[in-house]
C-alpha cells in the first residue's frame, strides 16, 4: 500500500522543495531570486509624471490621444493586471504614473514613457558626400510610406539562435510585407538599419527578400524583453518627457504591514489547530496540507510578481478559507461512508470522489467570479485593486484545487496505510459514529 503512494510523495517533496527554495530568502529566493512586491497602500513606491507632447496634435483630437496615452501605458507597465499599479490623467497634457517600490533608474523611467517606434531606414549620401541614413521607403495604394513598427503584428517575442545570441522577432501585417518586399529587394547586398529614434539597434546586409517577418540582433536579453513587450502593448501616439518623480509613503504605514501578517498567520494557525481538534487524523493532515499549499502559493506570488497590497492579501486570506472548506466537504463525506461501516480506505476514496462534484461546483463559480473581476477591474479607473483581489483569489482557488485533491488525498491514504488506519476512531470527527 504504502509503495502506491510513493511516486505521489515524491512529486509532492519535489514541489514542495522548489516552492520553498523561491519563497526563502524572503528578499531574493534561492531560485527565481525575486523579492515581495508590496502595494503602494503597503510601502509606497514611485510617483512619476510625464508630459506628452501634443503640438502636432488637432485640438479635437487631444482627449482621444491621451486616453490612448493611458492605454498603452498601462498595458506596459501592467500587463497582467497584478502590479496595481495606478496611471491617470492630469490636465491637458500630463499623464501620473504610480508604481508599487521604488526601484526604477533614471533611465528606466525614461523607457517607460519611450514611443517604442522603431524605423527602417537604408543608407545615402548628404550634399558633402558623407554617409547618411535615410527612411526607407515603399508604395502603398500609390503612395510612398515609411516602413517601421506600425507595421508589425502584437506577437514579437524574444528568441536565441544556435550561437545563444538574443534575438527579437517580429511578424509584418499584409501591407508591412509588401514595403518589406519592395525594401529589401532593392538593398539587396545592402545594410538596412533598424533605429530606434537617433539609437541604432541594427544594421544587418540584406541577404534574401524578406516579405513575412524579421530578427533584430545585438540587444541584451533585459533591453530586447523591454522593447517587445512594448511594441506588443502599442506604440504611444506622441512622444513623453518625463518632468517630475518621487517617493511616496505607505498610506497604511509599516505597523499595518506587521500586524497584518500577524493576522494572517495567527488565522492560520487557529485554522489548522481547529481542524486538527475537529478532524482528528484527517484534520492534521489537512494542516499539513494547508502549509504546503501557502507555500506553494506565496512561491507563485514572487515568480508572477503579484503585489501583496492590502486587496490582495485579503483575496489569499479568502483563498485559504476555500482550501479548507473543500476539506471539511472530504471530511464530512468519509464521515457518512464510516458510519455506514465502510473501511477506513474505502471511507476515503468514497468521500474524496463523492465530495469532488461538490468542491468542482463551489470553486469554478469562484473562478467565474475572479475573471469577471479581473476583466472590470481592467475597465474601471482605480480598479487596479480589485483586480489584485480577483487575481490572488484566483490563483489561490486554481492551488487549493490541487492540494485538497492531491495533497490531502494523498497524505491521507500514506497515514491510514500505517498503523494508524487500524483506529477508526482517530479518523472520526468530534460526535460522529465510530465503525464497529
Amino acid at each position: 500500500m504504502k509503495q502506491k503512494f510513493n511516486w505521489r510523495i515524491i512529486l509532492i517533496l519535489a514541489v514542495l522543495v522548489l516552492a520553498l527554495l523561491v519563497v526563502f530568502p524572503i528578499h531574493s529566493g534561492v531560485l527565481g531570486k525575486k523579492d515581495v512586491v508590496l502595494g503602494l497602500d503597503l510601502q509606497g513606491g514611485l510617483y512619476l509624471v510625464y508630459e506628452a507632447d501634443l503640438s502636432e496634435i488637432e485640438a479635437d483630437s487631444v482627449e482621444d490621444v491621451m486616453k490612448g496615452i493611458t492605454s498603452v501605458l498601462e498595458n506596459r507597465v501592467n500587463p497582467y493586471g497584478i502590479t496595481e499599479s495606478v496611471i491617470e490623467q492630469q490636465g491637458k497634457d500630463r499623464i501620473a504614473v504610480q508604481l508599487p517600490g521604488a526601484t526604477l533608474s533614471d533611465d528606466e523611467v525614461s523607457k517607460i514613457g519611450r514611443t517604442a517606434l522603431l524605423e527602417f531606414r537604408e543608407q545615402s549620401t548628404d550634399a558633402d558626400g558623407k554617409t547618411i541614413w535615410i527612411p526607407a521607403t515603399g508604395e502603398l495604394d500609390g503612395e510612398t510610406v515609411v516602413l517601421n513598427s506600425n507595421y508589425f503584428k502584437d506577437n514579437t517575442y524574444v528568441g536565441m539562435d544556435e550561437y545563444s545570441h538574443v534575438l527579437l522577432i517580429f511578424n509584418f501585417t499584409d501591407d508591412g510585407a509588401k514595403l518589406s518586399e519592395q525594401i529589401t529587394k532593392r538593398l539587396l547586398g545592402k545594410p538596412l538599419g533598424i533605429f530606434e529614434g537617433d539609437n541604432m539597434l541594427a544594421d544587418p546586409t540584406v541577404q534574401a527578400v524578406i516579405t513575412t517577418s524579421g530578427q533584430i540582433t545585438g540587444m541584451s536579453y533585459e533591453e530586447a524583453s523591454l522593447l517587445s513587450k512594448q511594441l506588443n502593448a502599442g506604440r504611444l501616439p506622441v512622444s513623453l518627457k518625463p518632468i517630475y518623480s518621487e517617493v511616496v509613503s505607505p498610506t497604511l504605514g509599516a505597523d499595518f504591514v506587521r500586524l497584518a501578517l500577524l493576522a494572517a498567520i495567527v488565522g492560520s494557525v487557529l485554522v489548522m489547530l481547529f481542524m486538527t481538534a475537529y478532524y482528528k487524523v484527517p484534520g492534521a493532515v489537512s494542516a499539513v496540507a494547508l502549509v504546503i499549499y501557502a507555500a506553494i502559493l506565496f512561491a507563485l506570488f514572487k515568480l508572477f510578481g503579484v503585489t501583496l497590497s492590502l486587496a490582495a492579501i485579503g483575496g489569499f486570506v479568502v483563498s485559504i478559507g476555500m482550501a479548507v472548506d473543500a476539506n471539511v466537504l472530504i471530511f464530512e463525506r468519509m464521515k457518512e461512508e464510516i458510519a455506514n461501516k465502510r473501511t477506513l480506505p474505502s471511507a476515503a476514496q468514497v468521500g474524496f470522489s463523492r465530495a469532488w462534484s461538490a468542491i468542482w461546483d463551489s470553486n469554478i463559480t469562484t473562478i467565474i467570479a475572479c475573471i469577471i473581476l479581473a476583466i472590470m477591474g481592467s475597465s474601471i479607473p482605480g480598479g487596479s485593486s480589485v483586480q489584485g483581489f480577483a487575481i490572488t483569489l484566483l490563483i489561490g482557488v486554481i492551488v487549493s484545487l490541487f492540494t485538497a485533491t492531491f495533497v490531502t488525498r494523498t497524505l491521507l491514504g500514506l497515514v491510514i496505510s500505517t498503523p494508524l488506519g487500524d483506529k477508526p476512531g482517530l479518523f472520526t470527527p468530534a460526535g460522529g459514529k465510530k465503525n464497529a
